[in-house]
């Protein structure tokens, strides 16, 4: 397959948004609420780094998803957020490295010159709704393992960051608008922390300094 090389600009593919359709159309049958995490992220102005890195999202993180229970134990929200974390990652990374290429697989990265192969994966994903903290807001909490190897498959970097939303329960009608708004503010705190962070992250600094790469 062609590598697509990432400008900042998102597209929401069609295939990603018939992928959702089958499992969302089975869920809502059986009652349970339905939120597709969507919105916008800023590119940050920041100096990018003079190298080549091949970003591949696996199909954990392109198809992730969340069961929130009721207290009963019933499913009550299914929450899609694969396409939001892509959308997120294809705006940031193009403003931190002077190329960025997608991949679809560790394989094909290696066969690319690159410098590095960024896989970013979700390990946790946590909902806090008002209904059950007695607080009057929405809130999100996301953990992420962030990966950096090298073209042939050796560790760089491997390292964790949380990020966390909250929206008050004044500001929307709906809960799936303020499950939606607080999930936003938690990825958009993410774009800010991994930005700003990655050249700070001790595996990723010697890196870069052994590679004449100043920071």
């Amino acid at each position: 397959m062609t590598m697509n090389r990432l400008t900042g600009k998102t597209t929401y593919t069609g295939w990603l948004r018939a992928t959702l359709l089958l499992p969302l159309a089975l869920l809502a049958a059986c009652g349970v609420n339905n939120v597709v995490i969507e919105g916008s992220f800023p590119t940050p102005n920041i100096e990018p780094l003079p190298m080549t890195v091949a970003v591949y999202y696996d199909d954990a993180l392109r198809q992730f998803s969340y069961i929130e229970y009721s207290e009963t134990g019933q499913e009550e929200y299914n929450i899609e957020s694969g396409v939001s974390h892509i959308a997120l990652f294809d705006a940031i990374l193009p403003a931190m490295f002077s190329e960025v290429l997608v991949v679809n697989s560790l394989e094909e990265a290696r066969s690319a010159e690159v410098d590095a192969v960024f896989a970013p994966a979700i390990e946790e994903f946590q909902l806090a709704l008002p209904a059950k903290t007695k607080l009057d807001v929405y809130e999100v909490w996301i953990k992420y393992n962030m990966r950096l190897v090298s073209a042939d498959g050796e560790s760089i970097a491997d390292w964790v960051l949380t990020s966390y939303g909250k929206t008050p329960t004044a500001t929307f009608r709906s809960e799936e608008a303020a499950i939606n708004d607080a999930a936003i503010v938690a990825l958009r705190d993410l774009a800010s922390s991994f930005s700003l962070s990655f050249t700070q992250v001790p595996e990723v600094r010697d890196w870069l300094t052994s590679r004449g790469i100043r920071t």
